[in-house]
């Protein structure tokens, strides 16, 4: 072949360019050089995407990959093989490792582990606090300077509101985002599960929404108050959607993220898919599953825009971490070979636009860190720039099998289920890609 590559017949939906239609794209030298109908095939590699959307390449602001320091959940390799599997080509690094990610070399050493052993592109998620303590400010300058498109303490909330101001204030002047875990571990109380009908049948401690209101409150007056761009992560309550719908038409500058998992279940998931309450360590999550109303208004908000994008908030755990009493489970769901099923279920019951879904998971986010501009194309299919697209089907049928993940993390409750939608090529940096093949 000559380097040339054409996709034909697929709909192209780009929302960064405003593209929906059926067109052929040819990608040569690296990146997308034509959009058109009826592009001649010859001399080039042919994928065949009738009935398939072609997409830009998928994004991922909240990705755990577990490494260093817990590579028995999950490894660089094996993440980001998921990430392909699924049609990510570019996520986000949380910062839950070991060493967390507070300093310039400690970033400078992860993007060699990543540049070794990745399968898609990685940008790194710094510390807001030094060791993710919530005590003093990690080093922010460093940090940017190092590579950083924004800074977490994942899911260690920051509680003092004036280390949190001045964070914004910091991150605001270095040019990057806070994405904040909104929570308030006085209220939630370490519960395990969303505070409410199911919590009481099943006897376990259960996390309030107004523990996530209070919190999403809190922070985006912070950054009301310093001009900060304040991003609210995995946003799981109906109250929560309305406070940034109004902090957004105050002009405020706040983003929010929501997973596939609260967009497609509710605390009802703890039931396990059996006849009999199993409590399914498996559905537990942080922030939990919430109630049908609240799943509803996460959607509506999503199709609205309230919600800017869709973040798997990838976690892949041990089994050991799964199995064991409910409330000493380790919270998180493996997500990001389920995301595109999941998300395509919600638009064909007719509950989230096919536009918007193609927008959640590739422009949005990548507006969201600016990851358009660091590296331009990203989130679009744009002629001359952009190195990354997607072709899925989103009518074909998946049944969900954990034990075939990529990820070694195989906690999902969706085990099962057949759900429709599936990527069926992935091109990466101007390259067809075939699914990663990772060993350990």
């Amino acid at each position: 072949m000559s380097g040339r590559m054409v996709i034909k017949g697929g709909r192209v939906i780009d929302p960064a360019n405003g593209t929906d239609a059926v067109l052929d794209v040819l990608v040569a030298e690296g990146v997308v050089h034509e959009i058109a109908p009826d592009l001649s095939s010859e001399n080039a590699e042919v994928v065949d995407a009738a009935g398939c959307i072609v997409a830009p390449g998928f994004v991922d602001l909240h990705t755990h990959l577990r490494e260093p320091g817990f590579e028995h959940k999950g490894t660089i390799a094996t993440e980001t093989a998921a990430a392909l599997r699924g049609g990510f080509t570019t996520v986000c690094a949380m910062p839950n490792t070991e060493p967390p990610p507070d300093s310039g070399p400690v970033v400078a050493a992860l993007l060699e582990q990543i540049e070794r052993d990745a399968h898609v592109r990685v940008y790194p998620i710094g510390c807001v606090s030094a060791g993710r303590r919530g005590k003093e400010l990690a080093a922010i300058q460093e940090l940017t300077d190092a590579g950083c498109v924004a800074l977490s303490d994942d899911g260690n909330p920051v509680g003092d509101g004036q280390l949190m101001r001045h964070g914004l204030e910091l991150a605001s002047a270095a040019g990057l985002p806070i994405s904040e875990h909104s929570d308030d571990p006085a209220l939630n109380g370490g519960g395990s599960i969303n505070e409410g009908r199911i919590s009481e049948r099943l006897g376990l401690h259960g996390q309030p929404a107004a523990a996530e209101v209070s919190a999403v409150a809190r922070n985006v007056a912070l950054a009301e108050a310093t001009g900060a761009h304040l991003h609210i992560a995995h946003i799981s309550t109906e109250r929560a959607v309305a406070i940034i719908a109004d902090a957004k038409q105050r002009g405020v500058p706040v983003t929010c993220e929501v997973t596939p998992s609260h967009l497609f279940l509710t605390e009802d998931a703890v039931f396990g898919p059996g006849p009999e309450p199993a409590y399914d360590t498996n559905a537990r999550i942080n922030p939990p599953l919430r109630t049908e109303d609240d799943r509803r208004a996460l959607v509506a908000g999503l199709e609205s825009g309230v919600i800017d994008a869709i973040a798997t908030d990838h976690a892949p755990h041990a089994l050991e971490d799964k199995l064991c009493e409910f409330e000493h489970a380790a919270p998180g769901i493996s997500c990001l070979e389920t995301a595109l099923p999941t998300v395509m279920e919600l638009v064909h019951r007719g509950e989230l636009s096919m536009a918007r879904a193609v927008e959640a998971l590739t422009s949005a986010p990548a507006r969201c860190f600016g990851l358009d501009v660091k590296t331009p194309g990203t989130g679009s299919i744009s002629m001359g720039a952009s190195r990354d697209v997607v072709v899925f089907d989103p009518a074909a049928t998946v049944t969900i099998e954990p034990a075939a993940f990529v990820s070694k993390g195989k906690n999902t409750p969706l085990a099962g289920m057949e759900l429709r939608g599936r990527p069926v090529a992935v091109v990466l940096d101007g390259r067809l890609m075939k699914e990663a093949t990772v060993t350990g």
